[in-house]
Parts: structure tokens; C-alpha cells; sequence
């Protein structure tokens, strides 16, 4: 069988997965515009003070960091540093036809952790519960790289 094909359905389990990351990935995107134009603050550039019909009354205020709209682009951030690594990773796993079942618990484990990180982080938990969600999905990402890096040896 053609290992990425979408008769593979491990191959679907990894799609699936990827594409719940990638959405959430752009939806930190617009969660954060969304809290920009709640708190009308956090803005990054110069250019954002002009009056516009979205900032009727620019203030140079607004350029300040804003603590809400902040904890978004945190968030943000963490998936950039984190969500490359799992698209490779799985993808490598992927290719190293692993089993159904053990692939479904890794791919689907790490959008929960994923999802619960972001809920903790969204809330302002402590950095010991953030890590401990984190962690899991950091030790998903180093074994299918290494069961990926096993096979190809």
C-alpha cells in the first residue's frame, strides 16, 4: 500500500490531526485581532494609529502592550515553536508505518494536550500545570521522530 495515500488510515489519522493544529494555529491568528479590536490596544505598528472606520479615535496609547492581547500572541508563539516540529515529526512517523491503533493514540493524544495547554495558558494557570500539559506532547513529538529515524536506519 502507498504509505501516503488517504487508504492508509494512518495517513487520515496524521491528516486529521494536522488539520485540527493548523486550525488552531490560524484561529490564534484571529483570536488575537479579534482581542486587538476588543480592547482597542496591542497594537504593534505606527501605521495602526491612523483613523480608520475599524479605529475611529487612534490614540499612540494603543501601541502599548496590552496584557490580554499579549497572553494571545504568547499562546501564539508557543504553537510556532511547537507545531512544526509535530507536522515533521508525524509525518516521519507516518512513514515508518507504525501501527493503527498506537498512531491514533499518539496523533490524537497531542491535539489534546494542545488544545488542554492553550485552555490552561488562555486562563492564566501556573507554568508547572502549562508544562505539565506541554510535556506529553513534546515526549509524542521526540518518539515518533525517533521510531521515524529507526526506521529509515
Amino acid at each position: 500500500m502507498e504509505v501516503l495515500t488517504l487508504q492508509n488510515s494512518v495517513f487520515r489519522t496524521y491528516m486529521i490531526a494536522s488539520s485540527f493544529m493548523v486550525l488552531k494555529g490560524v484561529g490564534m491568528s484571529w483570536l488575537t485581532v479579534i482581542r486587538m479590536m476588543q480592547e482597542r490596544a496591542g497594537f504593534r505598528s505606527p501605521e495602526d494609529l491612523r483613523r480608520t472606520p475599524l479605529n475611529p479615535q487612534p490614540d499612540p496609547a494603543q501601541l502599548r502592550p496590552n496584557e490580554r492581547v499579549e497572553r494571545i500572541r504568547r499562546i501564539q508563539m508557543n504553537d510556532l515553536e511547537n507545531l512544526p516540529f509535530f507536522f515533521v515529526a508525524g509525518l516521519l512517523y507516518v512513514l515508518s508505518e507504525p501501527e493503527l491503533r498506537i498512531a491514533q493514540a499518539l496523533f490524537y493524544s497531542y491535539v489534546v494536550t494542545r488544545l488542554a495547554h492553550f485552555l490552561a495558558y488562555l486562563a492564566a494557570r501556573s507554568h508547572d500545570l502549562r508544562a505539565a500539559l506541554w510535556t506529553p506532547g513534546s515526549l509524542i513529538v521526540i518518539y515518533m521522530t525517533v521510531k521515524g529515524l529507526i526506521a529509515a536506519l
